[in-house]
């Protein structure tokens, strides 16, 4: 049985994109670490993504003007990255190098293909004319002559394999709608050429292969929307220069009526691909969807919808597939079991339901996926069956006792329910004791709840998401639409307690959160009740009160700030009787921002487009966090969840990075500047001075240390 799993968005591929994919997406490449990928863009970039945390650990870009054309790849030996850009440029380097201008640099004698990097057999170099060499020996003469094996062929596919300690690279050409296959070994420098078997009225869109038992099993996907196998062995009794390969059907794309026409696909194990494209059924759409498919028992395992559409790319790396879906590079689990047949057709005993996702929309779920997902059904109907079938066993699932259903059988039974009765369900649901799959289930509940709001404006589930958040270690990826939602309706509380629970908020969204915080009025946030837990420390609160009172008990009244810029008019005394140029509600929810995981790359773009007013109301709060923190000799503000002092600092300095220019030519903005730059600088002379006694300071610590002090004793220390 095989199933896809949660997704998650990688990077954007946009101009705003962050990572210089705005021509799309090139390839994509392992990287030194199993959780580390190589992108490689359709211009000058390379970029080291490590997948689990969604950051970038690298960007490295050639000269404008130059375009890399063929993947950059990793020496998974020496950890060093090549490229070649402009067909005939070699470029090596480091994780450490910034600039590829002072990398290493080759210019070789012919144009280069592709570049195959393998573990245990290092980089191995295709060029368009089909030769071939190891990087070493390129690298021992970079003007070396290479032969043309093939003659007015083009290459179309390539790939390599270590059989033993031996590399052997694969490529398929076409010449006049004729397909040849080549398969050279490099170190016994011996290279066999055969003939594709032609199939009528249809040709060859996608390859891929792998080696075994030296037999190297090359599937096909033809135009004809089916995938044929076809076996070459590595051991030849023949001297025969050019054989004719047969193939042999393995799949035909199809179930009850519908097609899916591939663009390309990937093997999973030996008895699973996966297939990328579009299905089509009279009548209807075509739809882009992602696959898994049974090859053993010729059945279709799981299929995920894609309406955003894709490239028509797919890799697949550490069980995850990689795929362009609208301006995004998303990344889906999935997960592969014993094939049998009990498991193709759905009724393996102790399988979970196929595909909880296709629970979501409860708008758009017809009958027949209600049928496919009761895992206690006695048989599988097909699809052609009729509706009046179909409805027949739909009502059966009523019969099927509370306590045995699964999550996606219970949002079905509460597609038509009230938002009372929804909402105490789903409370009970998510109380219950944790399955292997409950995190991904969780956030299809959610994803089903926030579509249910969509349609029905009246419907309010804040208690229950706020309740899922606060207790469930959820991610956003695994509800991406969460936070979405919160921002439509400006739903403070449930963005507050996202921020302070998801690890993985892209920078995009943690920006729009904190505009929507900027911007919503001190008295509407008076009426919210929000976690107060990182200001109450240093801001003290009468719940039952407008006011905000000082330690000794004092309430004094809201006061105009000193400076009358327009952005607030309305400052608030602390316990210390210090302004605070926010109150408490918003200065929690900045809080949450400021606590928030990002990367500088890509949130700067975003806080550029941050208004001018919100700008500088946001440095004054960072500005009195910042005093407030050096006062202590542990600088550290008091109370839980209250931000670092490096949080604060970057934050600082993200801000004038974004808006330095803006602020210097506004006149409201002069005296927070002038205040800020007398305190940093009185803070570097103070650190300065500390600097300077710190080796005095250091011998004294090694001088007590080394004597016993008694009871009573007059010691006198002089410092020179």
């Amino acid at each position: 049985m095989a199933a896809l799993c949660e997704s998650f968005t990688l990077c954007g591929l946009g101009p705003s994109g962050g990572v210089g994919l705005g021509g799309g997406l090139l390839a994509l490449e392992p990287g030194p670490d199993p959780d580390h990928v190589l992108l490689t863009d359709r211009g000058r970039t390379a970029t080291l993504f490590k997948v689990s945390d969604q950051k970038p650990l690298g960007c490295w870009s050639v000269k404008h003007g130059q375009i890399i054309t063929c993947p950059v790849v990793c020496n998974f030996e020496t950890h060093e990255y090549i490229a070649v850009h402009d067909h005939k440029v070699l470029r090596i380097w480091k994780n450490q190098d910034i600039n590829l201008d002072k990398v290493f640099k080759a210019t070789l004698s012919a144009d280069v293909y592709r570049i195959h990097s393998l573990p245990g057999g290092g980089p191995v170099v295709l060029f368009r004319g089909g030769g071939v060499r190891t990087l070493d020996v390129l690298l021992e003469a970079p003007q070396q002559e290479i032969e043309n094996v093939i003659s007015d062929e083009v290459i179309k596919w390539s790939e390599a394999f270590m059989e033993g300690h031996q590399p052997v690279l694969m490529f398929t050409t076409e010449k006049d709608g004729e397909f040849f296959v080549y398969v050279q070994k490099l170190k016994m420098n011996s290279l066999h050429k055969y003939k594709l078997e032609q199939q009528e009225l249809s040709k060859p869109l996608s390859f891929t292969a792998y080696l075994k038992n030296q037999i190297i099993t090359l599937l096909c996907l033809y135009s004809n929307n089916s995938v044929y196998k076809v076996l070459i062995p590595l051991q030849h009794n023949t001297e025969e220069e050019e054989q004719t390969l047969s193939k042999s059907l393995l799949l035909n794309l199809s179930v009850s009526g519908s097609v899916l026409k591939g663009t390309s696909f990937v093997v999973l194990d030996k008895d699973h691909i996966a297939v990328l494209g579009s299905r089509t059924a009279s009548g209807e759409e075509s739809k882009e969807c992602l696959t898994i498919w049974n090859t053993k028992f010729q059945t279709l395992q799981t299929s995920k919808e894609l309406p955003l559409g894709t490239s028509g790319q797919l890799w697949c790396y550490e069980e995850k597939f990689f795929f362009t879906h609208g301006k995004v590079l998303t990344v889906m689990m999935y997960k592969c079991e014993t094939s049998s047949l009990a498991a193709a057709v759905g009724k393996l005993k102790d399988s979970q339901t196929p595909d909880v996702c296709s629970f979501v929309n409860w708008d758009t779920l017809g009958d027949e996926e209600l049928v496919v997902s009761v895992e206690s059904r006695e048989s599988v109907a097909p699809k052609a069956e009729s509706r009046m079938t179909l409805r027949s066993k739909s009502n059966s699932v009523a019969e099927v006792q509370p306590e045995n259903l699964s999550v996606g059988q219970i949002l079905l039974n509460l597609k038509d329910a009230s938002t009372t009765v929804c909402g105490d369900e789903l409370t009970e649901l998510v109380s219950k004791a944790q399955t292997p799959d409950f995190q991904a289930n969780i956030g299809c509940v959610v994803t089903a709840v926030i579509n249910r709001c969509k349609t029905n404006p009246k419907c309010d589930p804040q208690n229950f998401l706020l309740q899922i958040v606060q207790t469930r270690d959820l991610s956003y990826s695994l509800c991406p639409d969460l936070m979405a939602f919160a921002l439509e309706r400006e739903d403070v509380r449930l963005l507050q307690a996202c921020l302070q629970r998801f690890p993985d908020i892209p920078e995009e969204i943690t920006y729009a959160c904190l505009k929507v915080f900027l911007s919503i009025s001190e008295a509407s946030l008076q009426r919210i009740d929000l976690n107060l837990e990182s200001v109450i420390c240093y801001i003290d609160i009468e719940f039952n009160s407008k006011e905000f009172k000082t330690e000794n008990g004092f309430s004094p009244k809201v006061r105009p700030h000193a400076w009358s810029n327009g952005f607030t008019k309305e400052t608030y005394l602390t316990n210390d009787g210090e302004l605070c140029p926010i109150g408490p509600q918003k200065a929690a929810l900045l809080n949450a921002v400021l606590r928030s995981a990002y990367s500088e790359t890509f949130l700067l773009p975003h806080l550029k487009n941050l208004p001018a007013q919100q700008a500088v109301l946001f440095l004054r709060y960072l500005y009195y966090l910042y005093v407030k923190c050096s006062e202590k000799i542990n600088t550290a503000l008091p109370g839980t969840s209250s931000p670092t002092i490096n949080q604060i600092m970057d934050w600082m300095c993200l801000l004038l990075d974004a808006h330095f220019t803006v602020m210097v030519m506004l006149p409201e903005a002069k005296d927070l500047l002038s205040n800020l730059h007398k305190f940093v600088r009185a803070q570097v002379r103070l650190y300065s001075e500390l600097n300077k006694i710190e080796g005095s300071l250091r011998e004294l610590q090694r001088l007590n240390h080394q004597k016993e002090t008694q009871t009573y004793s007059i010691e006198v220390l002089e410092i020179i």
